[in-house]
């Protein structure tokens, strides 16, 4: 029988906390682990990333091949890696903006009796900042020049992004739809039954 982690992952040095708390097989290989990262947090999979548990450095191939450094991470499963509860893991994504995000384990023997799927998210907080928008320096001038049509750069960040921006929104069903998980997220309501 399968165990399943419990983990929370945080986005560093946000002005407001941006974070998800998810689960995922023990066994999952890293490289999986990474997709499940880009779903829960809303990133869109278009730059590299690491992971990186103490001094030693987990990669995907294509940082392999073009710079030969780190471990090969669809070697090792989420468990090799992070065996115990408490574990931190550090999981950067796009090494040009620099998004540093910190994976803690809080469970590994999560259990759930309602779960049927291997991953799902089951909270999280505020919208993850749009790709390319220049790290969390630029990600804070993007968030004032959208939301004041005064900002001398607000047409020309409205037209780059193209729409409306909420860094307070988050959608757990939406994230969950995406993984393929069937059923809402939301608390379920008690149905109330009659007595004879």
């Amino acid at each position: 029988m399968s165990r399943f982690y419990l983990l929370k992952i945080t986005l560093k040095d946000m002005p407001r906390p941006v974070w998800r708390r998810f689960v995922v097989p023990a066994d999952i290989k890293l490289g999986k682990l990474h997709q499940i990262i880009q779903t829960v947090m809303g990133w869109d999979n278009c730059h590299l990333h690491s992971f990186r548990v103490g001094g030693q450095e987990y990669v995907p191939n294509e940082v392999r091949e073009y710079d030969d450094y780190g471990e090969p991470e669809n070697r090792y499963t989420l468990a090799s890696v992070a065996p115990n509860k408490g574990a931190k893991i550090r999981y950067q994504y796009d090494f040009g903006d620099s998004w540093d995000h910190e994976i803690l384990v809080e469970n590994t023997d999560y259990v759930d009796p309602d779960q049927q799927h291997p991953y799902y998210c089951v909270k999280g907080v505020r919208a993850c900042p749009p790709e390319d928008c220049g790290g969390v320096g630029g990600y804070e001038n993007f968030c004032e020049a959208i939301a004041d049509p005064e900002h001398p750069e607000h047409e020309e960040i409205k037209e780059w992004y193209g729409d409306e921006f909420d860094p307070e929104h988050f959608d757990i069903d939406e994230v969950n739809e995406q993984l393929g998980v069937k059923r809402s997220s939301s608390p379920p309501t008690k149905k109330r039954t009659k007595k004879s």
